[in-house]
């Protein structure tokens, strides 16, 4: 299994660092390797919410569905995204800290059969994923002087580059 966790301190209230990840639709502006993203059901954003992000791997767009599975706003959020083969399931917890909130990221990918040997390859590329992912994450929150797009073709450049 391949799994990346991270803590990452952002300088925005505990409820507005929850409300923004948890709408998944918002991954695009942070994350380089989601190329889509978008909001299946109706807003409010909550439990049951699902999402279609694609995700660029390898020169592949892999399309998944999240669902978010646990909503206990504004400590715990879990999306579990499935596709052929595999299951992804990223848990995000927040805790109010002075100047801001720390956010855990652990992102958790379990791959089926005999996809199941490709696991240390795809822990490695996971690494590098998850650290862009952040990087990318920290920017978009605090740069708020640069713009979605900028931030999220800096880190596709990174991204591509590595």
């Amino acid at each position: 299994m391949a799994r990346y966790i991270d803590a990452i301190d952002l300088p925005l209230p505990i409820e507005e660092a929850f409300d923004y990840l948890a709408d998944f639709s918002k991954t695009a502006e942070w994350d380089p390797s989601v190329t889509e993203a978008e909001q299946l059901t109706p807003d409010p954003v909550g439990l049951g919410s699902r999402f279609r992000v694609s995700v660029s791997l390898l020169g592949r767009a892999l399309p998944i569905e999240y669902e978010i599975r646990t909503y206990e706003r504004p400590h715990r959020l879990v999306l579990v995204g499935v596709d052929d083969g595999f299951r992804s399931i990223d848990e995000v917890t927040f805790v109010e800290r002075s100047g801001g909130t720390r956010v855990t990221y652990e992102a958790r990918i379990e791959l089926e059969g005999l996809r199941k040997l490709a696991d240390p390859v795809v822990d490695l590329l996971f690494q590098i994923v998850g650290r862009l992912a952040v990087r990318g994450l920290r920017e978009r929150v605090r740069g708020a002087q640069k713009t979605a797009a900028q931030v999220q073709r800096e880190n596709r450049e990174q991204w591509a580059a590595s």
